[in-house]
């Protein structure tokens, strides 16, 4: 059977943990890990997304498992490439595909540089045009915020590899803050803590896990305990042991201050009457981070405004980033 040749849109959600896509009249039709996974001497692609995800950490020599963004911007471009189009060929499997316009949501607060290197790798993956938005925009746009109003409107968007903080106002972003910590370096620092406190090596998917099930950014009523498998830092010998949600907090207390001093920072440098839009409106939190226990709570208690989580706030920034293609005539003055 011939394969058919057709063009389509497509917008990218490409992040530090997790790459959404989204087809033009379809909807979100992938959300994979960003991870690829290569041989090591010939640097063929074996895998990419979740089956990469299911061999990190437990290759031998000969494979490597990579993760081409690094703090939200690529940091290996040639496997950056390799992700995005071995991630569009899954959706659009059998199909020589021309994607004809993709846009792709970058970090506020990279650097042009950066800015070059996403573009340049959406146009190796095969892409005629690419236009780039910036992720707290596609947000507020992905939770249904009218991006257009002289209104002030706050995000906070937790992703994989930074926290993205801006107000929002006449299709433009006033002030922004973007720093990077996110979901990665609360990982790393689970990781880092229970080796140093525990004497238990841990691998990321195991910190991630702790993350999700016993972190915390305020005390728990009731606190939790889990059972944790490692490796013993001493005798080097693989160990099962009972970890409370208490201890998973301690570990999480620097990450997680950093995102509410940054939301601090960012109300600090607010024009007056944006900011009374803000305490009127409330700030809203999106991302995969957003999803930490108590982390609308923590920031509430920090700058006395409500504090809402979106509606699956996962998919946020790639529903927005989706309402921006079927629409670029009337999204043009957002993207960057």
């Amino acid at each position: 059977m011939p394969l058919l040749r057709f063009s389509s849109d497509v917008a990218i959600d490409l992040g530090t943990a997790n790459t959404l896509i989204y087809i033009k009249g379809k909807g979100i039709t992938l959300n994979e890990p960003s991870i690829v996974a290569v041989h090591r001497n010939s640097r063929k692609q074996l895998a990419v997304g979740r089956e990469a995800l299911m061999m990190h950490e437990r290759t031998h020599k000969e494979i490597e498992t990579i993760r081409p963004l690094k703090d939200g911007v690529i940091a290996n471009f040639e496997v950056a490439e390799q992700l995005i189009r071995g991630l569009i060929q899954k959706v659009q499997k059998g199909w020589l595909t021309s994607i004809r316009r993709m846009v792709v949501c970058i970090p506020s607060g990279i650097t042009e540089v950066e800015k070059r290197a996403v573009r340049d790798s959406a146009e190796h993956a095969g892409a005629k045009k690419v236009f780039l938005i910036a992720e707290p925009m596609a947000a507020a746009i992905g939770i249904g915020l009218d991006v257009t109003e002289p209104i002030g409107n706050m995000i906070v968007d937790i992703g994989g590899g930074t926290t993205e903080i801006a107000v929002i106002s006449l299709s433009g972003i006033v002030v922004n803050e973007s720093i990077r910590t996110g979901g990665d370096k609360v990982d790393s620092a689970i990781h880092h803590y229970f080796k140093k406190y525990h004497n238990l090596s841990i691998g990321q998917r195991t910190a991630e896990r702790l993350k999700r099930e016993a972190g915390s950014a305020v005390p728990l009523n009731p606190e939790l305990k889990i059972s944790v498998k490692g490796q013993d830092h001493v005798s080097g010998i693989p160990k099962i042991r009972t970890i409370s949600s208490e201890s998973v907090r301690e570990a999480l207390k620097t990450p997680v201050e950093e995102v509410a001093l940054a939301v601090t920072r960012c109300l600090e440098h607010t024009p007056p009457e944006l900011g009374a839009d803000i305490l009127e409106r409330g700030i809203m939190l999106t991302g995969g981070g957003a999803l930490l226990k108590g982390m609308d709570e923590l920031i509430r208690s920090r700058v006395e405004i409500p504090v809402y989580l979106a509606e699956d706030p996962l998919t946020c920034v790639a529903r927005g980033t989706g309402k921006v293609l079927e629409d670029l005539a009337a999204y043009k003055n957002v993207l960057i």
